[in-house]
């Protein structure tokens, strides 16, 4: 069950609990689910008991004892804990399993619409090789989304723009035949300098990874191989685990979703890397998040989000890997086929967020 899926069953909890009389409030538009603060537990929390509190005329610990008792009852939950003032703790149940085992399933696509929504959206931009490029990637995610997209410039793209740079225009000039929903899409301030001598991949990144509304930085930075590169770490990592994919096949094994069971790594890896290693936690949330992440960047016209994202994803999977393959003697068990699939899901969240922005996943770094 992924955030959003939790979400929707949250809500159909409140509606249920509407329908039965025990509330009596407004059923919200939508409500969040997100890792839980100090002091919870479970996969998830919500406040959604806080929220309905002063219009239902409860206190939040009635709200959420009337919804944890629904919520308790939903296939795929295994467990609902009051904390606090009224959080709503929710467990699921075969978490990590069940979505490995999406996301394999999946692969790159793992977060993109099932089916075309019939939405139709015009983009158009400036001339203007920042605005062309961001354009060029809300389309990419937008069309994830099952939007149909057409894309104009005011201008004829530079022709570096289409070879280097990979941008892909519809038309130019002002658009003659607007769609219902016409975006204009201009972020400021501009590209202070011309990103195509970075090459592609990193031209694309230095010019997406910003907010729209923050300075890109046009350096040579985004090429250097360190950890201190943001696209480094996400290429880098997305390297590892298909080299990890390698390594098994050489062993004789092979990814199969199942409990991880890092403890059994503890006398194989060294201890730094247990500590970092021992809980996959936070990873399965970066995981879990991603199909919401893309919904969002296409909401707001936004790959910064998506890019922030991958990042995320990369330094969650980076210090699992060191636990993958065995180590010395170890034969290789049901754990092992486990964490292998689990790093293979998180290399495909990685290629596909990044082809999403146009830039290449490489399978050696």
């Amino acid at each position: 069950m992924t955030p959003v899926e939790l979400s929707r069953t949250v809500l159909r909890a409140v509606r249920c609990a509407v329908d039965d009389g025990e509330l009596h409030v407004a059923v919200p538009g939508r409500t969040s689910v997100t890792p839980p603060g100090p002091g919870g537990c479970g996969d998830y929390a919500t406040n959604v008991a806080l929220q309905l509190a002063r219009p239902a005329g409860q206190p939040p610990l009635r709200v959420a004892e009337i919804l944890r008792e629904r919520l308790v009852r939903t296939d795929g939950i295994s467990d609902v804990v009051v904390t606090g003032p009224g959080f709503l703790n929710i467990s699921l149940s075969g978490t990590e399993t069940a979505l490995v085992r999406e996301i394999l399933l999946s692969g790159p696509r793992y977060g993109h619409a099932d089916r075309p929504t019939g939405r139709l959206v015009q983009l158009h931009a400036p001339h203007e090789v920042r605005a062309v490029v961001v354009m060029d990637a809300v389309a990419r995610i937008l069309r994830s989304q099952g939007a149909l997209v057409r894309t104009s410039c005011a201008g004829r793209p530079e022709p570096e723009w289409a070879d280097i740079l990979g941008v892909d225009v519809d038309a130019y000039g002002t658009p003659d035949a607007p769609a219902p929903l016409d975006v204009n899409v201009r972020p400021v301030p501009a590209a202070p300098d011309d990103p195509t001598p970075l090459g592609r991949d990193a031209a694309r990144w230095a010019l997406l990874r910003p907010a729209l509304h923050d300075r890109p930085r046009i350096t040579a930075d985004h090429l250097v191989q360190r950890e201190s590169n943001p696209l480094f770490r996400v290429r880098y990592a997305h390297a590892r685990t298909r080299a990890l994919t390698r390594n098994a096949a050489d062993l004789g094994f092979h990814a199969e979703p199942g409990d991880t069971d890092l403890r059994g790594a503890q006398a194989a890896v060294p201890e730094t890397v247990v500590q970092d290693t021992h809980d996959t936690t936070a990873l399965r949330h970066t995981l879990a998040d991603h199909p919401r992440i893309l919904q969002a960047a296409a909401a707001h016209h936004a790959p910064d989000r998506l890019a922030r994202h991958l990042v995320t994803v990369a330094d969650a999977v980076l210090p699992f890997l060191a636990a993958v393959l065995p180590r010395g003697a170890e034969k290789p068990s049901a754990a092992h086929r486990a964490r292998l699939a689990l790093a293979e899901a998180a290399g495909a969240v990685l290629a596909g967020g990044l082809s999403l922005l146009g830039i290449d996943a490489p399978e050696h770094l």
